[in-house]
C-alpha cells in the first residue's frame, strides 16, 4: 500500500477486523519507512489528522512530534481537548501553538471571504514552518491525505477541473525538505472513522463533524473582530450542547452558527439593546454537493433560542436558515 492508486482487490474496511488488520500493516510500514529518524505532523484535531496522530504513536511512539496550532477561530473547547486527548491521554510528543494574536490582527478589517481564506491559509503554513525551524533532525512531514485527496489531484493532473489540489500542509517553504508519511491515503472518509475508532479514539472525534479550515472565521461574517468572534463561539457552543441533549447531534450532518456584521434594535432589561442575530444552519447531504435541511422541532429551536439571547453577550436574535443547496451553499463565506 505504498503507491497512490487503490488496489481494486483491497477489501471496504467495514469492521473492527478489518481495521486491526489495516492498522498493523501501516504500522510495520511505517516503521520500515521512518526507522528511528523523527516525523512531524500538524494535527487541527479534524478526523484525519487525528487518526493519522493515533496510528504513528503507535508505530514509533515519541519519535513523532504533533505541531497544534490554535489560530484562535477555533470552536469552544476544541484546542483543550486535542492537549487533553493526544498529551495527556496518549503521552503524545505535543508543541501547542497559540498564534491568535498573529493571525486576528492579520485579519482586522479583512471583510472579502476569499481574502480572509488566503490570509489563514498562508499564516497557517508560515506559523507551522516556524515552529518546523524549531526542531532538529526531522525528515519526514505526516499528512492525513485520503483517497479522495488523491482522485482530485489525478484530476487536476489530467487537466479537468478539480475541487481542491492534493495537499494538507501544502507550500511549506524550500528550506524544509521533508519526506511524506500518509498511512490513510487510500482510504475513504468512512473508513477512516472506523480505523480511528479501532484506536481507540473517542466517538465523538472520529464522527466529528466538518469543520472549515478557516474554521470560524468563514462563520463570522464580514470582518472579524474578537467581541463578534466570542460571541459566536458562544453561540455555537449553545447550538452544539443542545443538539447533543437532544440527540440531533448524530442525525445532522453538519449544523453550526453564524454572525454577521449587522446589528438590529431589541429589548434588554426594558431598554434599547442592539445586538447581531445568531443564524443557525444544520444541512444533510451524502456527497457535499447539494445538501437538503434537516427540520428540527420547534421546542429545541425555542431552547436554543432562549439560551444564546440570555447567554450570549452582544447577540438579540437567533434566526434559521432554511436555504438548501443548490442554491445556498453549506457554509455562508
Amino acid at each position: 500500500m505504498n503507491c497512490n492508486k487503490r488496489p481494486d482487490n483491497m477489501d471496504r474496511i467495514t469492521t473492527k477486523e478489518l481495521a486491526d488488520k489495516f492498522i498493523e500493516e501501516q504500522v510495520a510500514l511505517v516503521r520500515q519507512q521512518v526507522g528511528d529518524k523523527k516525523v512531524l505532523l500538524a494535527l487541527s484535531g479534524g478526523v484525519d489528522s487525528s487518526v493519522v496522530a493515533a496510528l504513528l504513536i503507535k508505530a514509533i511512539g515519541k519519535q513523532l512530534i504533533c505541531v497544534h496550532v490554535n489560530h484562535g477561530l477555533m470552536r469552544k473547547g476544541e484546542s483543550e481537548g486535542v492537549i487533553e486527548m493526544f498529551q495527556n491521554g496518549l503521552d503524545a510528543n505535543l508543541v501547542y501553538v497559540d498564534a491568535t494574536d498573529r493571525f486576528l490582527d492579520l485579519l482586522k478589517d479583512v471583510s472579502d471571504p476569499e481574502k480572509k481564506r488566503k490570509i489563514i491559509g498562508a499564516e497557517f503554513i508560515n506559523v507551522f514552518a516556524d515552529e518546523a525551524r524549531k526542531l532538529t533532525e526531522v525528515d519526514f512531514l505526516a499528512q492525513g491525505t485520503i483517497y479522495p485527496d488523491i482522485l482530485e489531484s489525478i484530476k487536476q493532473a489530467e487537466g479537468k477541473k478539480a475541487v481542491k489540489s492534493h495537499h494538507n500542509v501544502g507550500g511549506l517553504p524550500e528550506d524544509l525538505k521533508f519526506e511524506l508519511v500518509e498511512p490513510i491515503k487510500l482510504l475513504f472518509k468512512d473508513e477512516v472513522r472506523v480505523v480511528g475508532e479501532a484506536l481507540g479514539l473517542p466517538h465523538a472525534m472520529v464522527y466529528r463533524q466538518p469543520f472549515p479550515g478557516p474554521g470560524l472565521g468563514v462563520r463570522c461574517l464580514g470582518a472579524i473582530t474578537r467581541d463578534r468572534l466570542h460571541a459566536l463561539r458562544e453561540a455555537d457552543a449553545i447550538l452544539r450542547e443542545e443538539f447533543d441533549n437532544y440527540g440531533l447531534n448524530e442525525k445532522v450532518w453538519q449544523y453550526f452558527v453564524v454572525v454577521p456584521d449587522i446589528k438590529s434594535v431589541g429589548v434588554k432589561n426594558e431598554s434599547r439593546y442592539e445586538g447581531w442575530p445568531a443564524i443557525i444552519r444544520a444541512v444533510n447531504t451524502t456527497d457535499a454537493m447539494s445538501a437538503t435541511i434537516e427540520e428540527i422541532p420547534y421546542a429545541v429551536l425555542h431552547k436554543i433560542t432562549e439560551r444564546i439571547t440570555h447567554e450570549v453577550e452582544g447577540i438579540n436574535r437567533v434566526l434559521y436558515d432554511l436555504t438548501p443547496k443548490p442554491i445556498g451553499t453549506i457554509e455562508w463565506e
